[in-house]
């Protein structure tokens, strides 16, 4: 190591600068928007290689990091391994060198490049094959079973249906009915429109950007008696206020809405929520959430992402960065924790969210629960408590794709005691994208009863999580490298489901339990 080099944090934006204006793309060069994870791998290399290997498959005087690693596997103990380093191990410590958040972002690369995450894409055109082998895992065996293929490749949401049939939704197409021998219907007529007019941002990596999707579909917990199917989805328009007409552009906002299917239509429809007009705006539903559950006592709450201002998302007079609950026929439950106020957003049941991803009810102990899409690290899964504020974009336990800690607030004039923020009970850090999950109950597999089954997008693996007592326990990875799981249901008779999307057309697979 040369230490007559420059301070690091301008040798930091000298690593970053160097590739992001070099003339000749490589395959691993990230857009401009990630410079910090640029600037951590260009680290790496200049520093570590020598001894780890590029690739961290280990060199002649050092060790690799794949497989397991010595002192630990978890970011503290990448981090405490680069920042004290062990020299009778001949491995220097480097606190001396690197800031806190350089380390912080050093550790992050290597589990990153460890788990397959970084974030050259995010393997929307990686094959989807789905083995045909049998997978063994801690307490069950289980293949993979091929319901449907041949989805628009952005389906979003399933609901099993008594009889065995499922509903999906396809973000931007529509809603469709899978009968159980595998036959994909029509359209269903009258729903909400879906709108396709999707782009992509040069400056980002390939996420799929655009308004008006289709979001959640689930049943009313009495559907066989009532017929009511909720739908979830990115209300657009027009010329619909201030900021439409100004720029002259479609806004839009998450709305809920319940009807019934009869004949392959939509009818009956009802509007249970709708933000006020005004709060619609030009953020495309990306980041929206969209992920909506019933309790146990007539309630159903529903997430809305960022779809606005980072300042909107503390604010309990806009509705996104925000769960809501609200009661099945659209009414505020009169213990809602900010039931009463005028000058807020009633249904408001917890905050400080930045892309909700998942959501879920435990009903064996009333507990609600989510998980969300952090920035660089910081992937959560969160107990979702009244009234509590969860930190976006005033703090996360990960960085901001530039390579500096997430502090908006300063930028947003907020100032909170961080004591009174709620911390993930999962930190899932690297970020796998992670998606939709369970809490299965499933009698074809008893020994996962209680357990979080969790999905993720760029880590394309399903995840079983042990939470006892509110607290984490341990997590196994139950496959990985298959297909990015957009959501993940549980039939009425056990059957477990997954949602793959793809750039070739999405999938809907089973688990099939092997004795």
């Amino acid at each position: 190591m040369d230490t007559t080099s420059p301070h690091p944090t301008y040798r930091w934006l000298l690593l970053a600068a160097t590739l992001l204006s070099a003339s000749s793309a490589s395959a691993q060069q990230e857009a401009v928007a990630y410079s910090g994870v640029t600037a951590s791998r260009l680290a790496f290399q200049e520093n570590c290689a020598v001894c780890h290997g590029e690739n961290l498959e280990g060199a002649a005087q050092g060790t690799s990091l794949r497989g397991d690693l010595v002192h630990g596997e978890a970011m503290a103990d990448v981090v405490a391994s680069i920042s004290t380093g062990y020299v009778d191990t001949g491995m220097p410590s480097w606190d001396d060198i690197f800031s806190p958040v350089e380390i912080q972002g050093l550790a992050m690369y290597v589990l990153e490049t460890r788990a397959n995450v970084g974030y050259v894409t995010s393997n929307y055109d990686a094959p989807l094959e789905i083995p045909a082998g049998v997978f063994e895992t801690e307490h069950h065996a289980f293949r993979l079973e091929t319901v449907v293929g041949g989805l628009d490749p952005l389906p979003f949401s399933l609901a099993p249906l008594p009889d065995g049939r499922l509903l999906v939704t396809e973000k931007t197409q529509g809603v469709r009915i899978v009968s159980p021998n595998g036959e994909l219907s029509d359209l269903i007529r009258g729903t909400p429109q879906a709108f396709d007019d999707i782009f992509q941002m040069e400056t980002r990596i390939d996420i799929e950007r655009g308004m008006g999707w289709l979001f959640d579909i689930l049943l009313h917990p009495r559907y066989e008696d009532n017929g009511w199917v909720y739908l979830y989805h990115g209300h657009r328009c027009e010329d619909c206020n201030a900021v439409s007409r100004e720029r002259e552009r479609p806004v839009s906002m998450n709305r809920l809405v319940r009807g019934r299917i009869r004949d392959g239509a939509w009818i009956d429809e009802e509007v249970i929520w709708q933000a006020n007009m005004e709060d619609y705006s030009l953020a495309g539903d990306v980041g929206a959430g969209g992920r909506a559950i019933f309790d146990n006592r007539g309630h159903i709450y529903f997430t809305l992402g960022s779809k606005g201002s980072m300042a909107g998302i503390q604010s309990l007079a806009a509705p996104w960065g925000k769960t809501h609950r609200i009661n099945d026929d659209g009414t505020i439950p009169h213990d809602n924790p900010f039931a009463g106020r005028h000058d807020v957003y009633e249904s408001i049941y917890t905050y400080g969210h930045r892309s909700p991803q998942g959501l879920e009810y435990d009903a064996d102990s009333g507990t609600l629960w989510g998980s969300e899409h952090g920035p660089r690290g910081g992937d959560e899964i969160n107990l979702l408590l009244p009234g509590a504020n969860y930190g976006w974009p005033l703090f996360s336990l990960g960085l901001d794709y530039d390579g500096t800690p997430v502090e908006y607030g300063q930028d947003i004039g907020i100032d909170v005691d961080f004591s009174e923020i709620e911390q993930p009970v999962v930190d899932l850090t690297p970020s796998p994208a992670v998606s939709s999950f369970i809490i299965s109950d499933s009698n074809q597999f008893p020994s996962w009863r209680g357990d979080y089954l969790v999905g993720s997008l760029k880590a394309r693996s399903l995840f079983r999580v042990e939470i006892e007592n509110n607290r984490f326990v341990s997590q196994e990875t139950l496959f990985d490298g298959i297909g990015r799981i957009r959501d993940i249901e549980q039939g009425p008779n056990g059957d477990i489901y997954l949602l793959f999307e793809h750039d070739a057309g999405g999938e809907i697979v089973k688990l099939v339990p092997v004795s």
